[in-house]
């Protein structure tokens, strides 16, 4: 029996080493996640990003006894940065968390990003579809919070929260430019410190600028104090309404196609980079490009073109449907 009927069969160990496997970048991992992937769908998922420091991981927790005490099944996918020098992660994140560990209902599995920018990993897509696949009710993905280019979250997330804290300095002018248009829900945390109202009420401001079409969803800002579990029932009660908005408006019609969308480009980008790459590194066709473009007879633009008329004009393949 493979790993994805193990999993349906609501093995845990079998889902713990797949998503081993998915993280390595095994290529036996494909198989599996393709039987998964009919069973996939169902989940309900939550991002929650933000600059560091913010309280991510505490209020991830909170969020997730709240759900647990309304029945509901949780995973955590924790993404925290990867060091340039060792490659390695703190994954801390469970740390934190750690008072679920012997929940059965709740599944937390930490993941490095890699390298890869956005504030997710390659592997976190795959990762949350084989949670969905174990009968998760919700998924939710904490990102590692870099900062206003973290916006990969949005086209992976149901919906989206971006924790703001008190006494960042200038904090709304550091996020306006990314994350402050793509939060479906706004969060305050730590909000006894000095300044939380001052931030509310900029963000309040900020988003009152903005310009929405008739019916559409307005982010609220709300506080809390992830560390006395003050606001998370507001916090889960809001999530549901955004989740409630988004099939009465069929909102989620457009979410799931931009979804797939953007899951099918950048899977076909890297496979037609990493087969064509293979092929011109295997075959010495790379080694003489880059003599030719050191001794300036070869152009990069030029050597381009030829590769991609050796290797993909006329190969017209149809996908069976």
């Amino acid at each position: 029996m493979g790993l994805a009927e193990k999993i349906l069969q609501g093995d845990i160990r079998a889902a713990a080493r797949l998503m081993r496997d998915v993280d390595d970048g095994f290529t036996s991992s494909i198989d599996e996640l393709k039987q998964l992937y009919p069973h996939t769908g169902r989940a309900y998922l939550i991002g929650i990003t933000g600059p560091p420091g913010a309280g991510k991981s505490t209020l991830v927790d909170q969020i997730t006894a709240a759900y647990r005490k309304l029945g509901k099944r949780v995973g955590i996918v924790a993404v925290d940065p990867t060091s340039p020098f060792t490659g390695g992660a703190i994954l801390g994140d469970r740390i934190r968390m750690n008072r679920h560990a012997d929940d059965e209902g709740v599944f937390i599995r930490s993941l490095a990003t890699r390298g890869c920018l956005g504030g997710i990993s390659r592997s976190t897509g795959d990762v949350v579809n084989v949670m969905d696949a174990m009968g998760m009710d919700v998924i939710i993905i904490e990102t590692v919070g870099v900062g206003q280019d973290e916006v990969d979250i949005v086209r992976m997330a149901h919906t989206t929260t971006v924790v703001m804290v008190p006494g960042l300095g200038d904090d709304i002018q550091a996020i306006k430019a990314g994350i402050l248009e793509i939060a479906d829900v706004f969060v305050v945390n730590k909000a006894d410190r000095d300044g939380a109202d001052r931030t509310v009420r900029e963000l309040s401001m900020m988003l009152e600028m903005g310009e929405r079409a008739p019916g559409e969803w307005v982010p609220k800002v709300l506080r809390t104090e992830a560390s006395r579990g003050v606001g998370i029932d507001e916090l889960v009660a809001e999530y549901e309404a955004h989740r409630a908005y988004l099939h009465t408006s069929g909102d989620i019609h457009r979410f799931n196609s931009e979804k797939n969308s953007t899951i099918l480009m950048e899977m076909l980008r890297d496979r037609l980079f990493r087969d064509i790459y293979g092929r011109i590194a295997s075959n010495g066709t790379l080694a003489e490009i880059l003599s030719g473009m050191s001794a300036r007879e070869t152009d990069p633009y030029s050597a381009v073109d030829a590769i991609v008329a050796r290797y993909l004009t006329g190969a017209d393949a149809r996908v069976a449907g």
